[in-house]
């Protein structure tokens, strides 16, 4: 049941590659370097999903958190890279058997739930508090000792990440949108959260969860000293993903200001020479009333 999530991950890079062959057949151009991202972004969904990554991950707590953090930083930041949304919503048929996913999409995009589950407060306090409320709590180990367990959080992880990046580059027509500022902000609020979490994990005492404590014993695992390389991976993924996105963000932003400033110019420079024609044409209309 495992290739449940490789399989959805290959349909999905299947599904975004015949949308970006339709676009061409119409003769629209799809960024290329958008189906790079979103490419290597199910890549990485692979890599620690379809691999011996998630048989380590099942029994070493630092490798469940690598898994962890990559589906939740990394690979949803590349993939909402990718405008997977927007591609959606341009890509799919307006007619034939097809035709009801648009509407449906577009139905559940300007839904109230979706309102309120992008807002940046939700998305923020499912990215971080799921550090939290999973691994201070029972509720990691009741999960997993079901393989649905199991699969559900690897769900909900690459869940929380695409909600948070996807409101944060702002590059899908998402339900809820906020300015730059704000979409900065969302991003930086999360760093001394995981960082906070990552120190809790590595100064523990004790294991915090009870999952991890199966290894083989030819392995020679110290099971505190895997908790602290588990706290460092996430002091590592909470730090440099992070500085990349907010850069992203920013150079958006400062984009955005400079079309803004080239539309404002073009209006003034537009208003201008209308003035002056106008002043030219009272002026040539006074010549003739002199004569």
């Amino acid at each position: 049941m495992t290739s449940v999530f490789p399989a959805l991950a290959l349909l999905a890079l299947a599904a975004y590659l015949l949308g970006v062959r339709s676009l061409g057949r119409r003769g629209i151009r799809w960024p290329r370097h958008r189906t790079v991202t979103f490419t290597v972004g199910i890549v990485t969904v692979l890599l620690v999903t379809a691999t011996q990554v998630m048989g380590y991950a099942m029994t070493l707590f630092s490798i469940h958190m690598l898994q962890k953090m990559v589906l939740a930083v990394l690979s949803s930041m590349l993939i909402m890279l990718g405008a997977p949304l927007s591609l959606a919503i341009r890509a799919l048929p307006r007619r034939g058997p097809a035709a009801p996913l648009r509407p449906l999409l577009l139905l559940v995009m300007r839904s109230r739930t979706a309102g309120v589950v992008t807002h940046p407060v939700v998305s923020t306090t499912l990215f971080v508090g799921s550090l939290y409320g999973l691994y201070f709590t029972p509720t990691f180990d009741f999960l997993m000792g079901h393989w649905a367990g199991s699969l559900l959080m690897l769900a909900f992880f690459l869940f929380t990440g695409l909600l948070a990046f996807g409101g944060a580059f702002g590059l899908d027509p998402w339900p809820h949108r906020v300015s730059a500022p704000m979409r900065l902000l969302e991003l930086v609020i999360p760093g001394p959260l995981h960082a906070f979490f990552a120190v809790a994990v590595m100064m523990a005492s004790t294991p915090l969860v009870k999952a991890f404590g199966h290894a083989p014993a030819s392995w020679n695992v110290d099971l505190m000293t895997d908790q602290l390389a588990a706290g460092n991976i996430v002091w590592g993924f909470g730090e440099l993903p992070t500085i990349i996105a907010v850069a992203i963000v920013f150079w958006q932003w400062v984009r955005s200001e400079e079309r803004h400033a080239h539309v404002v110019d073009g209006r003034v420079e537009t208003d201008l020479a209308a003035y002056n024609a106008e002043l030219a044409r009272l002026a040539a209309g006074q010549r003739r009333t002199v004569r």
